[in-house]
């Protein structure tokens, strides 16, 4: 018998951690996957309805910082009557290892689903050694 395959929704987390917040608001954490081949670590992030403009991707001292924030959808002349999709702030944090060559990172945002690219140092990279009889 065939495996069901349902859809399941995943719904928001918002962020718990002991840092404070300046702003007011809702911070939520984007759900993450991560890929890796032997080139390169592929991190998809789920931040829907953040646009590039309000996207802040930083890296220092080996932190990779995700900041997004989404504009209010009504306009200032409407009333919410029910929402129930919650708007705020993405935030999530990575520590990279020296194995990321950090100048070569690149990133994408399309849809809502922010695509980084995270190449590997040449050293790090596998490669097959030629014995040599003699």
């Amino acid at each position: 018998m065939a495996e069901s395959k349902e859809l399941k929704v995943k719904e928001k987390k918002e962020v718990s951690s002991a840092a404070e917040h300046t702003k007011p608001g809702l911070v939520f954490t984007p759900a993450v996957d991560i890929f890796e081949t032997e080139k390169e670590i592929t991190l998809l992030a789920d931040m829907p309805g953040v646009a590039s403009k309000n996207l802040n991707i930083d890296l220092r001292d080996d932190t990779l910082t995700l900041a997004g924030e989404i504009d209010p959808f009504e306009g200032p002349d409407e009333q919410d009557i029910l929402i129930e999709y919650e708007v705020g702030k993405y935030f999530r944090q990575f520590t990279l290892s020296a194995v990321i060559d950090q100048e070569k990172i690149e990133a994408n945002l399309h849809d809502g689903v922010l695509h980084l690219n995270l190449p590997k140092v040449k050293k790090a990279t596998p490669r097959k050694i030629t014995v040599k009889a003699g």
